[in-house]
């Protein structure tokens, strides 16, 4: 385990089972899911396409119900969204009418404006968009957009935040910016960070720890330690090793 997260518990998952009722009956997604999320780490779930990752993640966020099993945040049971535990998607979510500033401080309440403007310049400023603030969407890159919607999310102060595939609609050249961007806003932050994604090389290389998922139903088969210092080479033969390893208990074939 990276040594920039602590050993508490912040997130149990106990035995979790999710059906959903189709009109072609029930369908079973999550089939007793077992995991443990530790205070501050950035852990990613990986697994095979439509095996439940994102229901996985939305239950933990507490916008699914489970159906059987138990969800604790800090020893809590999720019942509900709350405030405190925010979501960045694929898609940005950010309001095109609305400047950088407006968008970034739409969810922050309580606060005056002298004590606003500066709370929202400070998120503004960590996700590198200082001189922006008065920028439309339509006039920012993809990449930006996204940069806006990590601001917004961190600037209520969330304890968890849930990456259900965040760089997905971005371009190469600018997922991988936007990588090394999420790594260096977790380490400023401390933020607990929960990373669904579809590509293995992108868990090993942002994530302390990788959960991998079995095919539908599904169960977390297990957890590997990424225990390489960041910034991480895919040529390293360790994380070569692990990506590997991944693949085969996906069941995923590669060539050489």
């Amino acid at each position: 385990m990276s040594t920039e997260s602590t050993q508490r518990e912040k997130i149990r998952v106990q035995g979790v089972y999710k059906s959903f009722a189709t009109k072609k009956g029930t369908v079973q997604v999550l089939d007793g899911v077992n995991l443990s999320v530790r205070e501050g780490e950035f852990l990613a779930i990986v697994g095979p396409s439509g095996c439940g990752k994102s229901t996985l993640l939305n239950c933990m966020a507490g916008f699914e119900r489970i159906s059987q099993g138990s969800i604790q945040i800090d020893g809590v049971e999720v019942q509900h969204p709350d405030p405190k535990r925010v979501f960045v998607f694929q898609e940005t979510g950010i309001f095109p009418w609305l400047s950088v500033w407006d968008n970034v401080g739409f969810g922050v309440q309580g606060l005056g404006y002298e004590a606003k403007h500066e709370h929202v310049m400070k998120y503004i400023r960590l996700v590198g968009l200082d001189g922006f603030e008065k920028s439309l969407p339509a006039e920012l890159s993809g990449g930006m957009k996204q940069r806006v919607e990590f601001a917004r999310a961190l600037a209520v102060e969330p304890d968890v935040l849930y990456l259900d595939e965040p760089f997905g609609a971005l371009d190469a050249f600018t997922r991988i910016e936007m990588r090394r961007e999420i790594v260096r806003i977790w380490r400023e932050t401390g933020k607990t960070c929960i990373l669904v994604t579809h590509d293995v090389a992108e868990a090993l290389e942002l994530a302390d720890r990788v959960a991998i998922m079995t095919r539908r139903p599904a169960v977390v088969h297990s957890v590997m330690e990424v225990d390489r210092p960041r910034p991480r080479d895919s040529d390293d033969p360790a994380f070569r090793e692990w990506k590997d390893q991944i693949f085969s208990i996906l069941g995923v074939e590669r060539s050489v």
